[in-house]
C-alpha cells in the first residue's frame, strides 16, 4: 500500500481497472445513492427533473469552482499578482443578474409542467381509495364493491415478536409482506385517494415515484399509471404509533386479464358462491 501511494499513476491505473472489472457493482452503487426511476410516467418525470436540475448544479459548481482555484492559483501573491483597484463594473453586474435569471427559468419551465402533470387525476380507469389505520391498510376499490384490509405478513409478524426464537434474516421480504396485496391493471390510469380514520399515516411505493399523507377528515387525490407488471413494495412514511414500523404496503401490477379475474373473485357475490371448506373435528376425519 505505500509503494501505491508513493506512486500515484499505479493508484490511478488500479482503480481504473476495477471500475473496468466490476462494471455492475459501480452501476449499482449509483443507483443507490441516486434517485430511482420508478415505473409510471409520472416518476420518469421526476427522474427527469431530477436530473436536469442536478446537471444544472454541476455544471454551476464547476463553473464557480473552476473560477475560484483559477484565480487562487493564477493570482497568488508569490507570482506577484497585485490587487486591481476597482469597486464596481456594470457588465459584471448585469451578467450575475441576467444570467441566474435564465438558469431559473430553464429550471421552472420543466418544474411547472410537472406539477401540472402530478394534479391531473381526470379520465382515470379506476379509483381506489386508501384508509390508514392504527397499524394496518384498508383498500376500496370504488364502484367495484370491493373491500379489505391489508396488514403485515404472517411470518414477519411471528418474527418480530420479542422472544419469538424465529432469525427475521431467515424470514423473506422482512417487514415487506402483507397477507393482502393491493392488486392493479398495468397501462391503466388508476386514481389513488388517500385518507385516514385515526392518526396522520403516509402512504408511500418508491416505485410509483410519489407518497401521500392519509389524514382524518381529508381526501388526498394521485395517480398512476404502471408500465410493468410485477410487485413493488413500500411503508408507511409518518410516524403514526408504537407499530408504525409494521403497516407495509405491497401493490401487484398484473395484466388487464388477470385483474379482471381477480377483481371478479374478490366480489361479495363470488365469495357467497364459493363452496364452504369442510369442517373438521378434532379427533374426527
Amino acid at each position: 500500500m505505500m509503494r501505491l501511494m508513493k506512486r500515484p499513476g499505479r493508484l490511478a491505473a488500479l482503480c481504473a481497472g476495477l471500475l473496468l472489472i466490476l462494471p455492475g457493482s459501480a452501476n449499482a452503487a449509483w443507483d443507490q445513492l441516486n434517485l430511482p426511476r420508478g415505473v409510471t410516467p409520472y416518476s420518469e418525470t421526476v427522474y427527469g427533473l431530477h436530473m436536469l436540475i442536478l446537471w444544472v448544479c454541476v455544471v454551476i459548481g464547476i463553473g464557480v469552482f473552476g473560477a475560484i482555484f483559477y484565480s487562487i492559483l493564477k493570482f497568488r501573491k508569490s507570482q506577484g499578482a497585485v490587487a486591481a483597484q476597482w469597486h464596481e463594473s456594470t457588465t459584471v453586474e448585469v451578467l450575475w443578474t441576467i444570467v441566474p435569471f435564465i438558469i431559473l427559468i430553464v429550471m421552472a419551465v420543466p418544474a411547472t409542467k410537472a406539477l401540472v402533470m402530478m394534479e391531473d387525476v381526470t379520465k382515470s380507469d379506476l379509483t381506489i381509495k386508501v384508509t390508514g389505520y392504527q397499524w394496518k391498510w384498508q383498500y376500496e376499490y370504488l364502484g367495484e364493491d370491493v373491500s379489505f384490509f391489508s396488514t403485515l405478513g404472517q411470518a414477519s409478524n411471528k418474527a418480530r415478536q420479542l422472544g419469538s426464537g424465529v432469525n427475521p434474516e431467515g424470514v423473506e421480504n422482512y417487514l415487506l409482506e402483507v397477507d393482502n396485496e393491493i392488486v392493479v391493471p398495468v397501462n391503466r390510469k388508476i386514481r389513488f385517494l388517500t385518507t385516514a380514520a385515526d392518526v396522520i399515516h403516509s402512504w408511500w411505493v418508491p416505485a410509483l415515484g410519489w407518497k401521500r399523507d392519509a389524514i382524518p377528515g381529508y381526501i388526498n387525490e394521485s395517480w398512476a399509471t404502471i408500465k410493468k407488471e410485477g410487485v413493488y413494495r413500500g411503508q408507511c412514511t409518518e410516524l403514526c404509533g408504537k407499530d408504525h414500523g409494521f403497516m407495509p404496503v405491497v401493490l401487484r401490477a398484473v395484466s388487464e386479464d388477470e385483474f379482471k379475474t381477480w377483481l371478479a373473485a374478490r366480489k361479495p357475490a363470488a365469495a357467497a358462491a364459493a363452496p364452504a371448506a369442510p369442517v373438521t373435528v378434532a379427533g374426527n376425519p
